[in-house]
């Protein structure tokens, strides 16, 4: 669960490419052992404030302070030494095709590592069992399911024991019942590890089912129009579209 310490800190972030605004004055927290969802329609930019969060992609002004080390003004092997702490889980699941799903978690276990290559294979199939697929370490990604590639991603992206876990639409293409147990699983990661997760995602069920906090992001305004607890947004949120987008349907949650 979540304790009081912040450890990543927003501070008027604008993030654009060019003279073209993303999104702009974005001031919010994550605290730590936190799932922290960033959410918003399609086209606000939530995968792009997600990049700039994880060192992949540097804002236009502003600060992002990782554990109160500014992320985009240290020099560049300060930033990878802090990004070596950040595991990221992509929407597409960005396995390789030719690499059994063992091979695919060893990758950056070998190469940030001195493990012996049979310690790493142990360690490969630890991480999978972690995600729920013990015995799958010889498969290849085109054998298995999508919900189970989306795992293979997360098994990947706790390979080297990150501190930070992104996840970017991690229900992307899946069906309701494996998006839910997707979702559950990520609480247990959360619960058991003590990561703190940021997830990009616009899918109702799981913003209510995994939330401890939220940022809405605005295509309109392109700027933070709401943050909080989405369970006490959907009852208190003053700005209409934040109120229809987690009320859309009627598949809102009442707390």
């Amino acid at each position: 669960m979540p304790d009081s310490r912040e450890v990543i800190v927003v501070k008027d972030l604008e993030i654009a490419y060019g003279d073209f605004v993303i999104q702009r004055d974005l001031n919010f927290t994550v605290k730590r052992g936190e799932i922290f969802v960033i959410m918003g329609g399609s086209g606000c930019g939530k995968t792009t404030v997600m990049r700039c969060l994880s060192g992949l992609k540097s804002p236009s002004r502003g600060q992002v302070l990782v554990e109160d080390i500014n992320l985009w003004e240290v020099e560049s092997e300060e930033r990878d030494r802090l990004v070596r702490h950040f595991g990221i889980v992509y929407q597409s699941g960005a396995l390789w095709s030719s690499m059994t799903l063992a091979e695919n978690v060893s990758v950056p276990i070998a190469q940030y590592t001195d493990l012996s290559s049979d310690d790493i294979r142990d360690l490969a199939s630890l991480k999978l069992a972690l995600v729920g697929l013990a015995g799958f370490e010889d498969f290849y990604p085109s054998e298995i399911s999508g919900g189970m590639r989306k795992r293979a991603g997360v098994a990947r992206a706790l390979a080297l024991d990150p501190k930070f876990l992104f996840f970017d639409e991690p229900s992307a293409g899946l069906d309701p019942v494996t998006s839910s147990l997707l979702d559950d699983l990520i609480v247990q990661l959360r619960d058991a590890l003590g990561t703190t997760m940021v997830l990009v995602t616009h899918e109702l069920p799981s913003i209510f089912s995994v939330a401890d906090n939220s940022v809405y992001l605005d295509a309109n305004s392109r700027t933070m129009t709401a943050s909080g607890d989405p369970k006490r947004l959907v009852k208190e949120a003053k700005d209409p579209t934040v109120h229809a987008f987690l009320t859309r349907g009627g598949k809102h949650v009442v707390a």
